[in-house]
Order: structure tokens, then C-alpha cells, then sequence
């Protein structure tokens, strides 16, 4: 199991969800945890790479369908640390320049 650590905003927008949707991305990221590689190295979560806008290749998200929400992190493998960059509702491109400009 990985260590979930939150950079403070990340904590700020997890005290924006209601109690439901908090429950729901705790368990999620705990459930993360436990294999936080992503997909292609036989993990849990979605690889993110670089786009016209962003470059946060090394980082992976978590969706959450019935919410509408995405969590966006990055490993430090030497640390065994999942850090959560940003919470946020699927809003286009917007949440990956949050990630990208939190990450610096």
C-alpha cells in the first residue's frame, strides 16, 4: 500500500464536495492506493501524458463516473507516496492545467 499524501489545495478542494461525493473519492483513492501504477503496468489508474496545453506525463488520474469528478496525482516511487494535485469536477482541459500548474 502506498502512502496518499495531499498537497494543500488538494485538500481545500476536497472540503468543496458535499459529504457524499467526499465519502466516495476517499474510497477511491484508498482503493488507488493499493496499486496507484497505471493501467499499463498493471495498476490502477488512467496515464496522463503530454498535451498541447499540459505536460504532466508521470502523472495518472482516477475518474469517477457517477460523480463527475477526477482526481489527478503523481507518484514519488522512492518515497512509496501517491500525492493527490488536484480534485476537481470534468470540466474539459481546465483540471489538467490546475494539475500541471499545482505540480511546479
Amino acid at each position: 500500500m502506498w502512502e496518499v499524501k495531499y498537497l494543500t489545495e488538494a485538500v481545500t478542494d476536497m472540503e468543496k464536495l458535499d459529504h457524499g461525493q467526499c465519502i466516495e473519492v476517499v474510497r477511491k483513492i484508498k482503493q488507488g492506493a493499493a496499486s496507484p501504477l497505471p493501467k499499463s503496468e498493471g495498476g490502477y489508474g488512467q496515464s496522463l501524458g503530454s498535451r498541447s496545453s499540459t505536460r504532466l506525463t508521470g502523472s495518472s488520474k482516477i475518474n469517477f463516473l457517477k460523480l463527475s469528478q477526477r482526481v489527478v496525482y503523481f507518484l514519488v516511487k522512492s518515497d512509496k507516496a501517491m500525492k493527490i494535485v488536484v480534485i476537481s469536477a470534468k470540466a474539459g482541459d481546465e483540471i489538467y492545467l490546475i494539475a500541471q500548474k499545482r505540480k511546479q
